[in-house]
């Protein structure tokens, strides 16, 4: 008898436990915010209502709770079926991957310091030897123009050092190929395997770098400087010259024209998936290709008897993809301040569109967004999607 009333107890006490978890499941509710830019031409539109607004699901239309337009950091206007408490604040990343330091790259931070940073805003500036994080607090410590000039100058040295190896490599390169003979082919394939070393784009650091953007309020921006890259081949007079080899040592022509013709970068990472986590971590990121060539000596020669190719086009479209897949932009120039410039004015101003997805559940899939304008045949950037987690 005792052994049955347990067992009655036992299943009670279950019964009231998967009951609660029901409950609990049924009424979890997950507010979804979007940032949404709308262009016509090259112009934001900045006259649309919540009514102009249909945002789907994974192919579901989706009932939208809120939508703000924010100009900067500030709300100018709301409509609320559902109040929310958006968080406009800002922070910004400026992420130098470039060879030479561009004085352009200076224009861009005065403009930056002169026209976009705000009270409350977050700077980090990434560098290729250093992170420097800035708080807008230290303009009221120092004169505007000093921190300008500090920051110029620790871009400028960083570039420079960071870039030492490569350049170092590159001048080692063209002295073995200079007197090609058995010793200096096996040479060259060691610094050809080094250069490609150091153009490797690790995943990993890519999928901490928006777990950490993750976890910071407010807005994210991260504005990616990334200038051309060039590869070696062999040049047309080199090739004559080897061609005149002795015929026992002609085979050399041979090998050098292997190892440079396998001589390439493959994307090493999931492109979907950094795409997928960049945008479920709220991240706008633009991307500013620089199409000026970096200058390999620092007289500006080109070294001979090696001449340089274009080999952007592999992390050129995986940038490009990672920066439609957050709502950033993309803009190709010779002129760093201008891109910047032109990917900043466009991303200040936005709409937060917030909504609660229908039969939300925790499955961990990643669930896909889009957000269209009725009737209108606007330019839309936005997120691509979210985590349920």
């Amino acid at each position: 008898m005792l052994k049955k009333i347990i067992l009655s107890a036992a299943i009670a006490t279950l019964s009231l436990v998967l009951f609660a978890q029901e409950l609990t499941h049924e009424s979890l509710v997950i507010n979804i915010e979007i940032p949404v830019r709308v262009f016509k031409g090259s112009s934001f539109v900045d006259n649309l209502t919540i009514e102009d607004f249909e945002v789907y699901e994974n192919g579901k239309l989706q009932k939208i709770e809120a939508v703000y337009l924010i100009k900067k950091t500030s709300i100018k206007k709301k409509e609320e079926k559902k109040k929310f408490t958006p968080k406009v604040s800002r922070n910004f990343v400026l992420l130098f991957q470039t060879m030479e330091y561009l004085p352009k790259v200076g224009d861009a931070i005065e403009y930056f310091f002169n026209n976009v940073i705000l009270p409350g805003d977050n700077l980090t500036i990434i560098t290729p030897l250093k992170t420097y994080n800035f708080k807008s607090k230290a303009l009221e410590v120092l004169p505007k123009e000093e921190i300008i000039k500090q920051l110029k100058s620790k871009i400028k040295k960083d570039t420079r050092m960071g870039s030492l190896e490569y350049r170092s490599l590159l001048k080692d390169l063209h002295r073995q190929i200079s007197s090609p003979d058995e010793v200096s082919l096996s040479i060259s394939r060691l610094l050809l395997s080094r250069l490609e070393e150091l153009r490797y784009v690790d995943e990993n650091k890519l999928l901490e770098f928006a777990d950490f953007l993750k976890t910071k309020e407010g807005q994210k921006h991260v504005y990616l400087f990334y200038q051309k890259e060039v590869l070696p081949q062999l040049d047309p007079a080199t090739f004559a010259q080897l061609m005149s080899l002795q015929q026992d040592q002609q085979h050399l022509l041979f090998e050098l024209l292997d190892l440079f013709s396998h001589y390439r970068r493959d994307i090493t990472f999931n492109v979907d998936r950094i795409k997928q986590v960049f945008s479920d971590s709220s991240i706008s990121m633009h991307f500013l290709y620089i199409t000026k060539l970096p200058t390999l000596h620092d007289d500006g020669r080109i070294p001979s008897p090696i001449r340089w190719r274009e080999q952007s086009e592999d992390i050129f479209n995986a940038f490009r993809e990672m920066a439609r897949a957050t709502g950033g932009l993309t803009d190709s120039s010779a002129n760093a301040a201008s891109a910047f410039q032109k990917a900043v004015d466009a991303s200040e101003n936005y709409y937060l569109i917030y909504y609660a997805p229908i039969n939300y559940t925790r499955d961990g899939k990643f669930k896909t967004i889009k957000v269209k304008i009725k009737n209108k045949n606007y330019r839309i950037t936005h997120r691509t999607g979210y985590f349920a987690n």
